[in-house]
């Protein structure tokens, strides 16, 4: 059974006192019922769950008076076997954004000692059906991602105290022993292939088996399409799309602004524009937005209509392209998406880790994968896919022209300290 950091998060929520609905939000698949129940089985006498996918006719409880007494009235009425044990109850509203009244009861419950709420759906459900919205101050939000890295170490039942060893290591700057070093770096390109769905994972883990992992993780990509087509209006549908097929193609691309003419030679961001938002919006791609100048706020200098995107499971991204590319990755015969692949991972690291993300480039000559904020500076972060490979554009951002603070050179280096440039291993990325 895999263990998820949210569980961290939900036993926090718990226990607050003023605790309000908690709207659990997040893409297809990535574990969100699984995670639920499982926390309610150690928190709760009783579990109180309403799928309203599963389970059309649960609509019918929130479609008169939506007061709590009544609710949680029509539930005892209404559901086999609904246990009401007050204080001890969780009532879990699954797939809600297929059900307008039960968002909008979420207000009355906020304050009822009876039972606390968990609510959670799909991104793309929530923020694209066309019900009523959260009510504003009744309720706490929280996203879900699927696995990150230090999550896919234990899955793979690592020693435990690993990754706090290495995060000592990392906080310390002192190099990691040899053949934990060359243990993580196999680790990190496996993860890069068997990427972080939960189900993916655990048949992974189970049966090593690449063959099943991909055929899972295509049945997802499939199931993002679905949902594209279920919930994107009229001819938003095939652009929709079009642009999450595209991806792979713009990745491949040495000049990595999105290219619209890439999803239909001569299109623009009138056409497409909004089609991509979709899949940013369902959790499926990440926006980094390209910098004027690499100076913080990172926001007022992030240019609105100048772009890269990432997919924000790279095992998805990788199960996208031929059936052969498992096997080039683990063997490090990447092509043209070596690069490619090694900065959506970081992207990937780095949106789990709950940071926009930025870029810049300057006049092609220039370029920098990513800024963060980091220990309260401009940080750049170069991204390598081989031991000992310079980073030259490091060194010039770092001179007195552009004045930036610091820069991080993730690559299969071991640790270790040159100047104002830290050299980190890729796996190290997940304590960023």
């Amino acid at each position: 059974m895999l263990t998820r950091k949210v569980s961290f998060r939900l036993d926090k929520w718990k226990k607050n006192h003023e605790k309000l609905p908690l709207v659990l939000r997040g893409a297809r698949q990535v574990g969100k019922t699984f995670s639920v129940r499982e926390f309610a089985k150690t928190a709760y006498q009783s579990l109180i769950e309403l799928n309203f996918i599963e389970r059309p006719s649960y609509k019918d409880i929130f479609s008169g008076d939506l007061d709590a007494d009544t609710i949680l009235k029509q539930i005892t009425l209404l559901v086999k076997g609904a246990n009401l044990e007050s204080g001890q109850t969780l009532l879990f509203l699954d797939e809600i954004q297929e059900c307008a009244g039960a968002r909008t009861a979420l207000k009355f419950l906020a304050h009822d000692s009876r039972v606390d709420v968990i609510a959670s759906g799909s991104l793309l459900g929530m923020n694209q059906a066309q019900v009523v919205s959260f009510p504003v101050g009744y309720v706490d939000h929280l996203e879900m991602h699927s696995l990150d890295l230090e999550e896919y170490c234990w899955a793979c039942r690592i020693d435990p105290g690993l990754p706090e060893d290495l995060r000592s290591r990392f906080e310390g700057m002192r190099e990691v022993p040899a053949a934990v070093h060359k243990r993580m770096l196999d680790l990190f390109r496996e993860y890069m292939v068997i990427g972080g769905m939960p189900a993916v994972v655990q048949a992974f883990v189970d049966h090593m088996d690449f063959a099943e992992a991909l055929r899972l993780q295509r049945g997802i990509v499939t199931d993002y399409l679905d949902d594209i087509a279920k919930y994107a209006p009229g001819a938003e549908k095939n652009r929709a799309r079009a642009c999450l097929l595209s991806v792979p193609k713009q990745l491949s691309k040495d000049y990595k602004k999105f290219q619209y003419s890439l999803v239909e030679k001569g299109s623009t961001a009138r056409k497409y524009g909004g089609s991509l938002l979709w899949l940013f919006e369902a959790g499926i791609i990440s926006y980094c937005h390209n910098l004027t100048l690499p100076q913080l706020p990172f926001e007022g200098y992030a240019e609105e209509d100048n772009f890269k995107v990432f997919m924000r499971d790279t095992g998805l991204l990788v199960s996208m392209l031929d059936d052969g590319a498992q096997a080039d990755v683990m063997g490090g015969n990447m092509g043209i998406y070596k690069g490619a692949l090694y900065e959506n991972i970081i992207a990937d690291i780095l949106t789990k880790s709950e940071k926009k993300l930025y870029s810049f480039s300057y006049r092609q000559s220039l370029q920098m994968d990513f800024f963060i904020r980091f220990q309260d500076k401009a940080t750049a972060i170069e991204v390598k896919s081989a031991e000992n490979r310079k980073a030259k554009s490091l060194g010039v951002l770092m001179s007195d022209k552009w004045q930036v603070e610091q820069g991080i050179k993730l690559s299969a280096n071991n640790v270790g300290l040159n100047n104002r440039v830290w050299n980190l291993p890729l796996y190290m990325a997940m304590f960023l």
